[in-house]
C-alpha cells in the first residue's frame, strides 16, 4: 500500500489582524504610550510641590541609559538582527532592561522590526512615513503615523514566521513572559529609591514620575524619531532599498541608533556607526562585553562590502525625496 501524496501546504500567514489583538494594542497604547505623556505633564506640575533635585536627575539618566541600552543592544542588535552571540546571563539582563522600557515584549518587538526591514518604506511596513504622498499634507500625515499613531492599531506580524528563533529559546521566553512585571519594576524601583532618599511620599511620587514615566516618555520619542524623521531627513552615505537616513548629530542621545542608513545598508553589523570616530554607545557596550568574554562572534561588514555600497559624493545628500526605486 503506497502513501497518498501530501496536499500542498498553504503559505504561512505573515500577519494576523483580529478584534482581540486590536484590543491588546489599544490597551498597550494607552498604558505605555499615552500614560507617559500624562506622567510627564504631571511631573512638570509637581515641580511646584517638590522641586527637581539630584536624585531625580540620577534616576532619570541612569534608568534611561540602562533601558535604552536594553533596546538598542538587546532588542535590536542581538535579538532582531543576531549581530553577536551572548551568554544566557547577558540575554536575560537585556530582555529585562528592554522590557522595562515599556515598548513591547521582546518577541513582538522583534517580529515587528523584522517585518519593518522586510517591507521597509513599502506596503506592509508597520511604520513608514513615506506611504501617504509627497505633498505637505501627505508628509505630515506620514510623520504622525510613523512616529506615534501606528501603535494604536496595526497588523500583528506572525511571531511563528518572524521570530521562530526566539520562540525556541525557552530560557528567553520564560523571562519575556514576565513583561508587565519588568515594566512595573521600572516604575516601582525609582519610586522606592525616591522615597528612601527623601523619606517622604513626595519623594516616592517624584521618583516615580522622573525615573519612571518621564524616562519612558523621553526614550520612546527618541526611538520613534528613528522610525519617522530618519526615514525622511538626513544623509545617505550607503545604497539601500528604502529611504533610511543618518542623523549623526543625534548619535549620543540615540545610543548609536541614528546611524540609521548605515544600519539598513548593513543590518548584520553590530556597529551602527561603522567607523571608530562615529559615536555609537551601543557598540561600545558590545565591545566591553566582548572584552569580558560575555559576548562573541561580533559581526562587522568588510571594508570591501562597505566600499561596494558607498554612494559617491554623498556629503550633501540631505534630500527628503521619496523611496528610491
Amino acid at each position: 500500500m503506497t502513501d497518498s501524496p501530501r496536499a500542498p501546504q498553504a503559505p504561512r500567514t505573515k500577519t494576523v489582524s483580529n478584534a482581540y489583538l486590536h484590543r491588546l494594542q489599544r490597551r498597550h497604547f494607552l498604558l505605555f504610550d499615552i500614560l507617559p505623556i500624562v506622567g510627564t505633564l504631571a511631573a512638570l506640575a509637581f515641580l511646584f510641590v517638590h522641586p527637581l533635585g539630584l536624585t531625580e536627575l540620577v534616576l532619570f539618566f541612569s534608568l534611561w541609559l540602562l533601558t535604552g541600552l536594553g533596546i538598542t543592544v538587546g532588542y535590536h542588535r542581538l535579538f532582531t538582527h543576531r549581530t553577536f552571540k551572548a551568554k544566557q546571563s547577558v540575554i536575560t539582563a537585556l530582555v529585562i532592561l528592554g522590557s522595562m522600557a515599556g515598548q513591547g515584549g521582546v518577541v513582538s518587538w522583534v517580529a515587528l522590526h523584522r517585518r519593518h526591514h522586510e517591507c521597509s518604506d513599502r506596503d506592509g511596513d508597520p511604520h513608514s512615513p513615506n506611504l501617504y504622498g509627497s505633498d505637505v499634507k501627505g508628509r505630515l500625515r506620514g510623520l504622525m503615523h510613523s512616529h506615534f499613531l501606528w501603535m494604536r492599531r496595526h497588523e500583528y506580524p506572525n511571531v511563528v514566521h518572524y521570530a521562530p528563533d526566539l520562540i525556541k529559546n525557552r530560557a528567553l521566553v520564560r523571562v519575556a513572559r514576565q513583561y508587565y512585571y519588568w515594566v512595573a519594576l521600572g516604575l516601582v524601583l525609582p519610586a522606592v529609591i525616591g522615597g528612601l532618599v527623601y523619606q517622604s511620599w513626595t519623594g516616592v511620587i517624584s521618583g516615580l514620575l522622573w525615573g519612571g514615566l518621564v524616562r519612558m516618555f523621553v526614550l520612546e520619542h527618541i526611538v520613534w524619531a528613528i522610525n519617522s524623521f530618519l526615514h525622511m531627513f538626513g544623509t545617505r552615505p550607503y545604497a539601500s532599498r528604502e529611504n533610511s537616513r543618518n542623523g549623526g548629530v543625534f548619535a549620543l542621545v540615540t545610543l548609536g541608533e541614528s546611524w540609521h542608513n548605515n544600519h539598513h545598508a548593513f543590518p548584520e553589523s553590530a556597529s551602527f556607526g561603522l567607523d571608530w570616530y562615529r559615536l555609537d554607545p551601543g557598540y561600545w557596550l558590545i565591545r566591553l562585553l566582548a572584552a569580558c568574554g560575555l559576548v562573541w562572534d561580533v559581526c562587522l561588514p568588510s571594508d570591501e562590502r562597505k566600499a561596494a555600497k558607498r554612494i559617491p559624493d554623498n556629503t550633501c545628500d540631505t534630500s527628503t525625496s521619496g523611496v528610491p526605486a
